[in-house]
């Protein structure tokens, strides 16, 4: 199974997983042809011109580990392009 196929399924587990980190996620996102936009600040925009899809978010901070609720708006936008 490829690294892409793997990050998928930790992202679409429901309920998701707690541990799934900002890089994981834009590893993923870049794989599916996300455009990443840097922001001011900790915000982050990634674009799909295929899809014309835009998650918007912010990094996390301290830590690396994104919120669930964030990772359940993933699931959807992901969802949406799969």
């Amino acid at each position: 199974m490829r690294k892409k196929d793997k990050l998928l399924e930790r992202f679409l587990k429901i309920p998701p997983y707690k541990d799934l980190t900002f890089d994981e996620l834009q590893t993923l996102l870049l794989g599916f042809g996300y455009e990443k936009i840097e922001g001011s600040g900790s915000a982050v925009k990634f674009y799909n011109k295929e899809k014309d899809s835009l998650i918007n978010l912010h990094k996390p901070h301290p830590s690396n580990i994104l919120k669930i609720y964030l990772v359940k708006q993933i699931q959807v936008k992901l969802k949406e392009i799969l």
